[in-house]
């Protein structure tokens, strides 16, 4: 039903979702473009109210120039007071503002001074105004004080062309001259003024194209004289009370503009940030293009309100189509209601319930019909699920019946299977116990014999040297008997009776220790003990013995000839009986997790060729016949196996006599 309700709920609003974003997209970059045609039309006209400003500049220099030239207070100094005429040039120069103000007789007038256009041109009559380029030598002569003025340090600055003059120690002058004629006096008046750090300058030129603008978005904007790609005078900050005199326009602008003579009007990187810029080649009195002249102001301001009015025409087409979407359901859910009903009837159907009805819906349409055809067939339904379910409980009663008959069965074939299996096995170890016991126990017998010969034939004191390897032989000789005694008593158990006694199981597991100190002492194999106070217990201590010993080896071998094994004696009760708990531990490779479950069964063995399988299984035996239990696991340190953990378990004396 949400499919259904999704489907026509993007029929109606696909035309909206679809074809309005691709219109809203196509009128966002019309608009776009049109808003940064604008800033450049902008920056454009800033650009050219700054070089009329500079042209005004040189225009109205050439024009004082020619005022003084032609005044009669100038000639009267030529003509009459001569010795007065450096005083008069220097109160003109400071009242114009001027760098330098000097006269040049006609007569004076040599070739190197007519290396300057300007002055060429003055001296055939012409006012000449224009922006010349000075060396540090040319500066020097006019002034010390305008040479160290013009010079600024060159700092590195990103995307420039590299370089490597220390400095910028040309000077970038307004240079002027005006021909002067008066009675008695011919010659050319000649003037300057320095533009680099002229920061009255730069500051007036800023103040004429950003003061008091008119844009709803306040332009921060900057302007900039440039001497080849130097800023020489700015009012564009390196650092809040720093201007940036010294670095260098970019690559991209200095090969345009200083190389094409092309005018930039587009965006530009300017010291560490980005401007809508615009730059104007400047050049000198010869004709070459030696500097430029910028103004721009900060993009930032403007890409935020592009990026404000971007937001707002996507959140006002996302409100619209989410209030579109709410009330075109409040309009179809006379449609999606009846069809929701029957869909719920349906789930209730699928999760078992087989009496949901649609009802009377209201509706006499298709849809209406839909409905009640539906409860006609769940009716339908309903009825034939009743039948199946009879027929299946009168099936599950019948199999019931016949599985638990075969249940039965199995379980006896199993029994006797197992019966039959143990049979033979014994039947097997009696017959091999029957062949050991005669092969084994007549050369035992001519061994105990040459023991006792042997006795006889020292002489006591040689007799009384060796007396306990002899007694250690008899003591070895009755063990094997007593072992080929246990194994025919696990073939046949009841043929035999037992030894028990009460007794510390410390002293025992301690004489094993010795028994076996020959299989220790060969290997690289450390014993530690940690006995602990126990009770006593009740069991046969040569089978106790058999036991230990059939562990301590086992373990000796897994180790593979070095290793660490551990025995601990403690007391631990066991189901509410008291008793003493044996551990042997090793830290050989462990037991795999699928043999675990076989290690006590009869025969089994992971050493094929070399043992019988008897060991544990014996073992297992004798401790269960006195009411203990025997374990065997895995020790686990840090998730990883670190060896194999036999666990003896024996009841306490008095417990067991109790019992």
């Amino acid at each position: 039903m949400k499919s259904v309700r999704l489907r026509l709920l993007l029929l109606a609003l696909l035309p909206l979702a679809v074809m309005m974003p691709l219109l809203l997209v196509v009128a966002m970059a019309r608009w776009n473009a049109d808003y940064d045609d604008v800033l450049i039309v902008n920056v454009e006209s800033d650009l050219k109210i700054a070089d009329q400003y500079l042209r005004q500049l040189k225009n109205g220099t050439g024009d004082d120039l020619a005022a003084i030239a032609g005044s009669a207070r100038f000639a009267e100094v030529l003509s009459d007071r001569p010795h007065l005429q450096l005083d008069f040039l220097d109160r003109e120069r400071a009242r114009l503002q001027l760098d330098f103000l000097y006269y040049l007789p006609m007569r004076s007038i040599d070739r190197d001074a007519r290396r300057w256009p300007v002055i060429e041109r003055a001296s055939t009559g012409l006012l000449a105004s224009e922006i010349d380029i000075f060396s540090a030598a040319d500066l020097d002569a006019i002034s010390s004080e305008l040479s160290a003025r013009a010079r600024i340090p060159l700092i590195e600055t990103e995307a420039a062309v590299p370089t490597t003059r220390p400095a910028e120690d040309r000077g970038m002058v307004i240079h002027s001259a005006a021909p002067v004629t008066v009675e008695g006096a011919r010659g050319v008046l000649v003037a300057g003024r320095l533009l680099n750090r002229d920061l009255d300058f730069i500051d007036t030129i800023n103040a004429l194209v950003y003061l008091g603008d008119s844009h709803r978005i306040s332009r921060k904007g900057t302007a900039t004289l440039f001497l080849g790609d130097t800023r020489v005078s700015t009012n564009v900050r390196l650092f809040e009370d720093v201007r940036a005199l010294g670095t260098r326009v970019s690559r991209a602008v200095r090969n345009a503009v200083l190389i094409e003579g092309e005018t930039w009007l587009d965006r530009a990187f300017v010291v560490n940030d980005w401007y809508i810029s615009g730059y104007l080649p400047l050049t000198d009195s010869f004709g070459d293009r030696v500097g430029m002249l910028y103004v721009g102001f900060l993009e930032a301001p403007f890409a935020a309100a592009k990026f404000s009015a971007y937001w707002t025409v996507v959140l006002s087409f996302l409100s619209v189509l989410l209030l579109s979407a709410p009330l075109f359901l409040w309009l179809a859910k006379g449609i999606f209601a009846p069809l929701e009903k029957m869909s719920r009837t349906m789930g209730r159907v699928e999760r078992g319930d087989l009496t949901a009805r649609n009802g009377h819906i209201g509706r006499q349409d298709e849809i209406g019909q839909v409905s009640a055809h539906l409860d006609s067939l769940l009716d339908q339904v309903q009825e034939r699920d009743q039948k199946l379910r009879d027929w299946a409980e009168e099936l599950n009663e019948r199999v019931d019946q016949r599985t638990a008959e075969l249940r039965a069965a199995n379980e006896k074939l199993e029994a006797t299977f197992k019966q039959l299996v143990m049979s033979e096995k014994l039947a097997s170890i009696g017959e091999i116990t029957a062949g050991v016991a005669h092969e084994i126990n007549n050369p035992v017998a001519v061994i105990q014999g040459n023991v006792d010969v042997v006795r006889m034939t020292l002489p006591p004191e040689a007799g009384a040297e060796v007396a306990t390897e002899l007694d250690l032989i008899d003591n070895q000789i009755l063990r094997i008997s007593a072992i080929v005694g246990k194994l025919l008593q696990f073939a046949r158990p009841s043929e035999f009776g037992t030894f028990e006694e009460s007794l510390d199981m410390a002293p025992v597991v301690s004489d094993c220790l010795v028994l076996v100190d020959h299989v220790v002492t060969k290997q690289a194999i450390t014993v530690e003990k940690d006995f602990e106070t126990s009770p006593q217990v009740r069991i046969d201590p040569g089978e106790l013995q058999q036991v230990v010993i059939n562990l301590i080896l086992n373990a000796a071998q897994a180790m593979g000839g070095s290793g660490t094994l551990t025995l601990t004696l403690r007391e631990l009760d066991h189901d509410g009986a008291p008793g003493a708990c044996l551990t042997v531990a090793d830290t050989g490779p462990g037991i795999a997790e699928d043999v675990l479950p076989s290690v006590f069964n009869p025969f089994y063995t992971t050493r094929l060729g070399e043992g019988t399988g008897l060991g544990l299984s014996i073992s297992q035996t004798l401790i269960q016949r006195v009411g203990g239990y025997i374990t065997a696991d895995n020790r686990i340190v840090d998730g990883s196996v670190t060896g194999a953990v036999f666990t003896i378990w024996l009841p306490a004396a008095q417990a067991e006599q109790a019992a």
